[in-house]
């Protein structure tokens, strides 16, 4: 579906991203975990086509991303960034219609087809009866809903989601991470930054780590959230064990 090779980014002279590589399948969801400044923000915007390559290639079913227009890339890939530039007097409805520009035609875009999948993904995303609802009126927990709920009306195939939980109580992490994983088993696939290690090891099929522009471990969340690769990246002591309930590894922090 979408594979990075060998992908550099520069911001000027300085190198953010180097040699990443790895390749996006349909129905799997990938964590991308590092501190603050590894690179993952840049990487999310590359895959969208937003930040150009220093060196390597990004391509989409087998073409080069940069080759692609940006409806086409709009109708295939989709950004869930944090809500903080969404506080401006449009409706909740207005908004999550906006996802659906990709299938505007000659005569409009805002078809039957484009309320009914924006007022799903409203509904699915725990906002039903906010549709007239200004957006700058709302909390940041719901804003960050309604951005969620506009990428999933757009019917995208890949998920780049920044952060999307940051603003979200623990019922609405879940319901969010539920949301793509249900998107992702009808053969979407989706990149998640989070900073909650027990989230990625919950939801994702594999966790890249990145540090300093690269990665540093990449695999099932099993093989990736070790004690050495958690110090070496974030520069804290944890104790790992598996959760009784689900199974998965469990990371706790020790103070």
């Amino acid at each position: 579906m979408l594979k990075v090779n060998n992908l550099s980014v520069n911001y000027g002279e300085r190198e953010v991203l180097h040699d990443i590589s790895f390749d996006l399948r349909g129905g799997e969801i990938v964590a991308l975990l590092g501190a603050n400044g590894a690179g993952k923000t840049t990487l999310i915007r590359a895959m969208n086509g937003i930040v150009a390559n220093s060196n390597g290639r990004i391509e989409l079913d087998g073409r080069a991303l940069e080759s692609l227009s940006r409806r086409e890339i709009a109708r295939n890939i989709t950004v869930v960034a944090q809500e903080n530039e969404t506080r401006f007097p449009v409706t909740v409805l207005g908004f999550v219609l906006t996802g659906r520009f990709v299938y505007g035609g000659a005569f409009g875009w805002e078809s039957d087809e484009d309320i009914a999948s924006a007022k799903r993904a409203i509904d699915d995303c725990d906002l039903a009866g906010y549709d007239t609802r200004l957006m700058n009126n709302l909390s940041g927990g719901e804003r960050q809903r309604v951005v969620l709920a506009r990428a999933l009306a757009t019917n995208a195939r890949i998920l780049l989601l920044d952060e999307p939980t940051a603003n979200l109580d623990l019922a609405h992490q879940a319901m969010m991470f539920r949301l793509v994983r249900k998107r992702c088993e009808q053969g979407a696939s989706a990149v998640v930054i989070t900073h909650d290690l027990n989230l990625a090891a919950a939801f994702a099929d594999e966790i890249i780590m990145l540090k300093d522009g690269r990665i540093v471990a990449k695999g099932a969340p099993e093989e990736v959230l070790t004690s050495e690769n958690i110090l070496d990246v974030f520069g804290v002591d944890v104790m790992l064990d598996e959760n009784p309930a689900s199974g998965n590894v469990r990371v706790t922090n020790v103070f």
